[in-house]
């Protein structure tokens, strides 16, 4: 009688204890709303100094803050490097997370190597300088120390540029708005971009022709690949791509609303105003609301939808329409 006490004792507990963890896995299986960059900008800037206006490249630099912030503040905190239940379980939002770091990692290199900086032979920001590296450490580490503490350190040292962009002294910080610096930084978006298309792609399954060294009669590459090669996403990765490259384009649809008020008289200039407008449109058009509990997969044209060739056919469109802004931005 005694044992069977005991055992239901032991249901009962592990009963409550799943009914948590599930309750905790569907509270945190969430995406954070996007925010409006420019009264971000203006918040960030007072809460990192009385003094410190909103400049040329604040915007920017307050994106990346807050987005880099989103990671670690939002429901569930950090999860990527979780090892135990319920952030463990869950695949979604560490995919998401690691596409939010992809392009956090891109924009503070840029501010680094680019916006910061004059021309080549002239001095890293002090601040940028620790700001890279710590947003590039690994995204699952939780002994000391910790992603989320090497994440923190980051920010600290990029709100900290932001407070010296702000203040009295034009000789403290610089954020360079040329249009040489976004077309450099846009052509890693869209390398970025042209590798999450493929993919999302590759979850329909096709056979893709090898056009690695076309346009180059003497082009070589280190191993010889066939000439036809199938190309299929394992059922598993299906959910963690298709995350990964919302996180992605949560995050650089932020960075391009961003840059779009830091860049206005260049975009202005150009006459390209207009095409970063349809780049966030698509990016924008890619963050709507999954109406499904699970990512679908079914055939192109078959009777289920296929949410990976979705998401895929917007983010090549942004992509081509990076590509024109790009060609906008090279001309005189």
């Amino acid at each position: 009688m005694a044992k069977s006490w005991i055992w239901r004792s032991v249901a009962v507990v592990f009963l409550i204890y799943a009914i948590g963890v599930l309750a905790l896995m569907w509270w945190w299986d969430y995406e954070p709303p996007h925010f409006d960059v420019a009264s971000n900008a203006r918040e960030v800037a007072a809460s990192t100094s009385a003094s410190t206006r909103v400049v040329t490249g604040s915007v920017t630099t307050a994106a990346l803050v807050t987005s880099a912030r989103t990671l670690l503040d939002k429901r569930g905190g950090y999860l990527s490097n979780d090892r135990f239940p319920p952030g463990a379980l869950m695949d979604n939002v560490p995919n998401w997370e690691f596409g939010v770091l992809t392009a956090t990692r891109d924009l503070a290199r840029a501010l680094r190597n680019d916006f910061s900086r004059s021309q080549t032979q002239s001095i890293e920001d002090k601040d940028l300088q620790e700001a890279d590296p710590l947003f590039s450490s690994p995204n699952d580490r939780w002994l000391l120390p910790s992603s989320e503490s090497q994440y923190g350190k980051a920010i600290e040292h990029t709100r900290a540029y932001l407070a010296r962009l702000g203040d009295n002294d034009d000789s403290n910080a610089q954020f360079y708005a040329r249009a040489d610096n976004l077309t450099d930084y846009l052509q890693v978006v869209s390398a970025r971009l042209g590798s999450l298309s493929q993919k999302l792609s590759a979850a329909a399954g096709q056979v893709r022709l090898d056009t690695t060294l076309a346009g180059d009669p003497h082009a070589q590459q280190a191993t010889p690949s066939p000439s036809e090669k199938p190309m299929r996403t394992p059922w598993s990765k299906i959910d963690d791509n298709f995350y990964e490259a919302r996180g992605y384009t949560w995050a650089l649809r932020e960075q391009l609303e961003a840059i779009r008020i830091d860049f206005a008289p260049i975009l202005a200039s150009k006459n390209a105003t207009v095409s970063l407008e349809q780049i966030i449109r698509e990016l924008e058009e890619s963050q709507k609301p999954l109406g499904s509990p699970i990512v679908l997969n079914g055939r192109p044209f078959g009777f289920f939808a296929n949410h990976s060739l979705v998401m895929a056919n917007y983010i090549s469109r942004a992509n081509a329409a990076i590509i024109d802004l790009r060609e906008l931005l090279k001309r005189g």
